[in-house]
Parts: C-alpha cells; structure tokens; sequence
C-alpha cells in the first residue's frame, strides 16, 4: 500500500535529509527534498504528496508558516513535523497551525516509519478537493483544469494561480497575494502575475467565450462564475 508513494522531506540539515531519502526510499516511498521552507512550501503546492515531513526551524520560512499557510489554502496533506524544538508549547503551535502528528529528535527511525504509515492509512480516505467556479473546475490533487468538461491544459504557474483565485471564488485577490502564491521564491515582480492572468484569460475564458477571470482596478483579479450572462 505504501509502495511508491511520494513523500517530501523539508528539511535543512542536509546530512539528516539525505538519511531520510534514504531510509524513506528503502521502505518503499519515493521521496522529495527541499531545503528550506519557500522551497518546501512551493513543492507542497504543486506535488501530489502522501505526507509532508516537516522541520519547524527552516531559512526563508519557518515550518510554523508553512504548515498555516497550507491549511489555509485548504491543502490537507498530512504534516507530520519534525524537530529538535520539543517543549510543550511548541509542540502545541505546531498542532494547532494544522500539523497531523510531531515528533522530536533524536527520534527512533521505527516510530518515524510507523507514524507515517497511520498518516497515511487516515488520509487515503479523503477525497481530493475538487474546485468549482461555475463550469471551471481544478482538480488540485490531479493538477487538472476543465471548463464545461473539456480539459485545458495549464502551466503549473498558471494553475498556482487559477487554484487561488478558485479558492477565493467572487473575491477580490491582491497581485501581492497571488505572486506569493505562484511564486514564493521570486515575489517581487507583479508583471509575472499579469502575463499568466493574460495567458489564463485566453485558455479558459476567450476559447470559450467566458468572461469569468475579471480585473479589480487598484487590487488584483477576480474569479466568478458569469453564466448568467449566456
């Protein structure tokens, strides 16, 4: 069962997480890096991911935010955190930011592995989240688009930016918001979020005659459902 499911480490002792891959991978995961917490962050994003095994003490960002941040983009991936931080409160931030399960180091490898097994046996009855804004739908767990139920094929920039305009459906969302989002280690230049709204526009909005992804003069954009204008 557990067999060639993909597990990502995010963790900065680059000697612990090698043994991670390694110990994790003899068990039968495929398993990702990352380094610190923008990279895991992204990662999470875009992977399909059985569990996230997750340092707090991350450069970039802490795995406090990265866990938040995650839940409050209604990824449920399980986290499982990972850490020498093992007082009572900071194991309860980690609980209440969304974590699933903490652990300390040193911590004993059978635990690990047995702990990731639970987490996994919990999680495979969950349904991915399927997102709808009228005909538009975003697979999150497939990384698939369809609009009226044709499939349109989307850079993983562009469905990063499609998925939180879904999320947020009918609201306004900043261009800040939005290229934090898409791009986390490069959120600086809003005319990345401007050429993939473009692009965006012509895929599942003009080759359908849609009007669903509007402009917010002075904020951002916006993701309706506009059949009521057939």
């Amino acid at each position: 069962m557990l067999h060639r499911m993909r597990i990502l480490v995010v963790e900065d002792e680059v000697d612990l997480a090698h043994t991670l891959h390694t110990g994790l991978t003899a068990e039968g995961y495929s398993v990702d890096l990352a380094h610190d917490g923008r990279q895991g962050l992204w990662m999470a994003r875009t992977g399909e991911y059985a569990v996230v095994v997750l340092d707090l003490m991350l450069p970039g960002l802490n795995g406090y935010k990265v866990c938040a941040q995650l839940r409050r983009e209604g990824n449920a991936t399980p986290v499982l955190v990972l850490t020498a931080k093992d007082g009572d409160w900071d194991q309860a931030e980690a609980l209440d930011t969304g974590a699933d399960d903490y652990l300390a180091k040193p911590f004993s490898y059978l635990v690990l592995v047995a702990r990731l097994r639970a987490l996994v046996r919990r999680a495979t009855t969950a349904v991915p989240p399927v997102l709808a804004v009228g005909d538009l739908s975003l697979d999150v767990a497939g990384r698939v688009c369809r609009r009226a139920g044709t499939r349109v094929d989307l850079t993983p920039r562009e469905f990063a930016v499609l998925e939180l305009l879904a999320r947020r459906a009918g609201q306004a969302v900043s261009k800040a918001d939005l290229l934090y989002h898409a791009w986390p280690d490069e959120a600086e230049d809003p005319n990345l979020v401007e050429a993939r709204v473009s692009s965006l526009r012509r895929k599942v909005d003009t080759a359908f005659r849609r009007q669903s992804l509007q402009t917010v003069r002075g904020t951002g954009y916006r993701l309706v459902d506009d059949r009521e204008r057939d």
